[in-house]
């Protein structure tokens, strides 16, 4: 079973700036793609940013131009690097991995990130 762990998360003041990351148990980077999620207080789990195997970043719209995705296949880890935060960004966010052809999914536990003066 693979596990993904994460860290980075914590809390800032708005405009600050926290970079996540996600290291899966086992080197797999290159066979999947990747997202990071964020489930606001009180709200449904939505998807921040993807890169897909291939394919160019994406992003939503809330974080476009303030958050970065990225990956390193020779570190086994996904980054998300999230500057000039808003207090609406405060989240639990969630590290996902999708296998390539067999769509199987694994779930970071998720670490919270709170924006607040």
């Amino acid at each position: 079973q693979v596990q993904l762990e994460e860290s980075g998360g914590g809390l800032v003041e708005p405009g600050g700036s926290l970079r996540l990351s996600c290291v899966p148990s086992v080197k797999i980077l290159s066979s999947h793609h990747t997202r990071w999620y964020r489930q606001p207080p009180g709200k449904q789990r939505e998807l921040v940013a993807r890169i897909d195997v291939g394919s160019n970043p994406m992003y939503a719209d809330s974080v476009k131009g303030r958050f970065t995705i990225s990956r390193d296949n020779a570190k086994n880890t996904v980054y998300l690097q999230m500057n000039n935060l808003k207090p609406e960004d405060t989240a639990v966010y969630f590290c996902n991995l999708a296998q390539l052809l067999t769509q199987r999914e694994y779930w970071g536990q998720g670490t919270k990130d709170t924006v607040s003066s």
